[in-house]
């Protein structure tokens, strides 16, 4: 299907930015978000990222006409530069929808600041933005981002062009937003979600008898109280087993209760002020916890009672996010994780070229390099001509392979016989040099721009925060570019 056809449009009268002296912090974020600004409109990204979204809601066979079609454009600008502010600034979006009220800077860059009145997305809106377009199609327009600036350098005003030539690979653990996965714990989740959804039904007019579910979500605490204390006894083991066996009978009660309110629900639901649509909302959250309870009991009991292991890929680590998994990592204050293998590879002057988030147990890294190499040649015409990692991605397989496709093997053997030969040449030194760098590279990603961790409820849209993730950070790269470049020259021409 062709791209639809973008209809001009005059963009409203944005107020004059204020002139803000004395804080430098500003004036670096001012002169980020204007050069990103501008990077938008030079490398087409904006128009391809518009007219992608107009193909497919034009697509869906409706009839809409030209003002309908110019509001539709007007929020896509705005959700592409809402997204990108808010990453950059590193908010949630309830806190982001208040900064962007309060910030002129913010309101002009995202295309709100509008005379005489601004009116600014909640963070409802905020949160439609953020998916407002699938991940493959974010992908493709940052491949394009990284193939524009390496063939015209000049139009993004970038003192050389991008280095799509050389690689530099690593994986990490993106930890997901769940607590330490504590067997009983489970049980306080189950309880508390399943009593509060009971407490929703009981309040549209829908009862069975039972007690308050209050007074279940106070017992389940008041256990998990005793559950923490008891490791602190000369008798732990004991008193352990003996709170489980209460936390696991009140689990069961529990149970029997959330079944007996969902299936009224479901039978009764007209009865109810909830639309067909809130009461599938409320019946899902139920059934997602009731299916995995019985699970999670035989999981505590087979731990605590038995005490007898459970195979990590048989844990349920989190009631919530199913796609978590244990990755042990044997590293400094982080030798077990939770969440999702992430993986990476920068050129170097520190653009992510290639990335992916694995929802299943990821493979061993030296699986990945042949995913990897095979992708960016195909997002950027076979330019790569050197690939270096650490020593996990080296395998026969690999050398053999990146030797078929021309590619020079900066990757470090596992062999110190082998490490010690590939040392002695200066290219393969020079890589290697660089590719520590790497490691921080991944920590900005998650630490700057993910905040520790992701926030997002379920892996796919984990995986497309990752996505808008790569491409706010690529902008912020080639602004800090622009920067050094227009910073040197002012020193060589003074």
């Amino acid at each position: 299907m062709p791209d639809a056809t973008i209809i001009p449009f005059e963009l409203p009268l944005p107020q004059v930015l204020p002139t803000i002296e004395g804080n430098v912090d500003y004036r670096e974020l001012r002169d980020r978000l204007l050069r990103i600004n501008a990077l938008l409109v030079t490398s087409g990204l904006e128009t391809r990222l518009m007219e992608k979204d107009l193909t497919r809601w034009l697509g869906q066979g409706k009839r809409v006409g030209a003002k309908e079609q110019q509001n539709r454009q007007r929020h896509c600008r705005r959700a592409l530069r809402c997204n990108i502010s808010r990453l950059l600034i590193g908010e949630d979006y309830r806190g982001f929808a208040a900064r962007l009220a309060d910030s002129p800077l913010l309101q002009y860059f995202c295309g709100v600041s509008e005379l005489p009145c601004i009116t600014v997305p909640s963070k409802s809106t905020l949160e439609r933005y953020d998916k407002w377009w699938p991940e493959p199609e974010v992908r493709q327009v940052i491949h394009q981002l990284l193939n524009r600036g390496a063939e015209a350098a000049e139009q993004l005003h970038l003192p050389e062009a991008l280095d799509l030539e050389s690689a530099f690979l690593d994986t990490t653990c993106l930890e997901a937003n769940i607590h330490y996965p504590v067997d009983w714990v489970l049980l306080r989740d189950a309880t508390r979600t399943l009593m509060k959804a009971v407490r929703l039904i009981r309040d549209q007019g829908l009862k069975h008898r039972m007690e308050e579910p209050q007074t279940f979500i106070t017992r389940i605490n008041r256990l998990c109280i005793e559950m923490t204390h008891a490791g602190i006894r000369t008798d732990s083991r004991r008193a352990r087993k003996k709170t489980l066996r209460q936390m696991d009978h009140l689990a069961g009660v529990v149970r029997q209760h959330a079944r007996r309110y969902r299936d009224l629900l479901d039978q009764q639901w007209e009865q109810t002020d909830w639309s067909r649509g809130q009461t599938e909302q409320v019946l899902r959250r139920m059934d997602r916890v009731l299916e995995q309870l019985p699970q999670a009991r035989q999981q505590a009991r087979q731990r605590i009672l038995e005490e007898k292991p459970v195979a990590n890929a048989e844990k349920i680590l989190s009631l919530y996010e199913p796609d978590v998994h244990v990755i042990v990592r044997k590293k400094a204050g982080a030798e077990v994780e939770f969440g999702n293998t992430l993986f990476l590879a920068e050129n170097p002057q520190g653009l992510i070229l290639d990335w992916e988030l694995f929802q299943e147990q990821a493979p061993a890294d030296n699986k990945l390099l042949p995913r990897s190499v095979g992708r960016m040649e195909q997002a950027y015409d076979s330019r790569l001509k050197a690939a270096a990692g650490d020593r996990g991605f080296d395998s026969y397989d690999n050398r053999v392979g990146l030797a078929a496709e021309g590619i020079y093997n900066a990757i470090c053997p596992r062999s110190p016989e082998a490490l010690r030969q590939r040392s002695r040449s200066w290219k393969f030194k020079r890589l290697q040099r660089r590719r520590a760098q790497t490691e921080g590279r991944i920590s900005i990603v998650k630490n700057v721009f993910l905040g520790g961790r992701l926030r997002g409820k379920g892996f796919g849209h984990r995986q497309l925060t990752v996505t808008w993730t790569v491409l706010t950070h690529n902008f912020w790269v080639l602004a800090r570019l622009q920067a050094s470049a227009e910073a040197a020259a002012q020193a060589l021409a003074a």
